[in-house]
């Protein structure tokens, strides 16, 4: 149900109180814990996203209000709740707080929704902060600190490097760079590593981008030096062919760029096992804090694409569509949602 959808139901919620129509409050006897665990169980969602919202769940929103009925919550619970998450830092910035309060109110809507409770005791509850929150230019690398971190991170995955540096891809999307990803001039970016490809038992080791759904893509311009570093790469890897299952039920076949050749070591490399490869390499080549640890994490990466793109006069819009940012204000870009 969409924003107009809800405040309509509510309307109509409060015109049932004024003209004295009973609610029974007997469905909202279950508990905020029972409910948010349906309430995922049922989702259409995909498997990253299922995990996230299920940490966010089992981590802060059972231990604060799961034990709640929902026909006894209020809104003050979420802005308590809210303001909780903001002050204890809960690893998150503003932006993954909200994003995660919106999910809070989408599962109370469906409660609304199916008679559970009359009124949303979580809708429009958010994090406010004074101005956008801007990516912090320190937390940017620099060319040559790219340069730096392709040449001390393991072999196998220099290329990986420059693909998130040279055309904004994710972690997972460079792990899943294909044959079929090089075009005429651009890249094409249509599948993502799972999170679980380490797995023997996973059969969908490759799924659809972020956000969206099977068959769609994006293309993005490769400049030479991308083009140099994939010339590179396959003369020392040849592809591998890796078979897999999309969520459509479709068996699908991809020549792979990345894909570990030693045995023991799973059916494929995740954005964890690059970011232990990232991690290391950045202390090689001593690009780190002073503390001695890495300075930057993979998705710097992407940050030093987009600044690049945008210091030499790339509108923003077209730069938001090469990274697949959806358009939302408490987004770090605005984009078209292409």
């Amino acid at each position: 149900m969409g924003s107009d959808g809800a405040d309509a139901f509510a309307d109509k919620v409060e015109n049932d109180k004024k003209a004295d129509v009973r609610f029974d409050p007997a469905p909202g006897r279950v508990s905020l814990q029972v409910w948010a665990q349906e309430w995922l169980e049922r989702r259409v969602i995909g498997e990253s996203t299922r995990r996230n919202y299920g940490g966010f769940i089992q981590n802060h929103l059972v231990p604060r209000l799961g034990r709640k009925m929902l026909a006894g919550l209020a809104r003050r619970d979420f802005e308590e709740f809210a303001k909780e998450l903001h002050s204890s830092g809960a690893g998150s910035a503003v932006s993954t707080i909200n994003d995660r309060l919106v999910m809070v109110a989408a599962m109370l809507e469906v409660a609304v929704v199916e008679k559970r409770i009359p009124h949303n005791p979580a809708r429009g509850v958010r994090v406010s902060r004074a101005a956008p929150c801007a990516v912090d230019e320190d937390e940017i690398p620099t060319l040559g600190e790219v340069d730096l971190i392709a040449e001390h991170i393991a072999p196998q995955y220099r290329l990986a490097v420059y693909l998130q540096s040279g055309t904004g891809q994710r972690p997972s999307e460079a792990l899943a760079f294909s044959t079929e990803c090089r075009r005429s001039g651009f890249v094409r970016v249509r599948w993502q590593v799972s999170a679980k490809a380490h797995r023997g038992d996973c059969h969908t080791i490759i799924v659809p981008l972020k956000h969206r759904t099977e068959g769609e893509y994006r293309d993005v311009p490769a400049a030479p030096f991308v083009e140099q570093e994939i010339d590179g790469h396959l003369s020392r890897w040849a592809p591998v062919p890796v078979a897999f299952t999309g969520l459509r039920g479709r068996r699908r076949r991809l020549e792979v760029f990345f894909s570990p050749r030693q045995r023991g070591k799973g059916v494929m490399p995740t954005a964890s096992t690059f970011g232990y490869h990232f991690k290391k390499a950045c202390v090689a080549a001593g690009v780190v804090d002073v503390d001695g640890k890495a300075k930057y994490t993979p998705g710097s990466l992407r940050h030093f694409f987009a600044s690049t793109a945008l210091a030499n006069g790339v509108p923003i819009r077209e730069v938001s569509r090469w990274l697949s940012v959806i358009s939302r204000s408490r987004r770090q870009w605005t984009s078209t949602g292409t």
